[in-house]
């Protein structure tokens, strides 16, 4: 019906095959990385401006027109 378990067994088999996984990863080479983060960043930037600009103009608007 159910097997026994040995203790730490499980942690040790998943430690084993995690190991395995990470050796087929192809990881990006350095100008590959960099270019993801200069992506990123400039996503950042680019959502926080707009962001900040929305912000101005409800609060402009909320101010002008519903605080009259």
């Amino acid at each position: 019906v159910g097997e026994r378990r040995i203790p730490g067994k499980g942690f040790k088999n998943f430690v084993g095959e995690s190991w395995a996984e990470l050796k087929k990863v192809e990881w990006p080479r350095q100008n590959q990385l960099i270019q993801g983060v200069v992506v990123v960043l400039v996503a950042c930037i680019v959502v926080g401006v707009f962001l900040y600009a929305n912000d101005l103009v409800w609060k402009r608007f909320v101010q002008h027109v519903l605080l009259r």
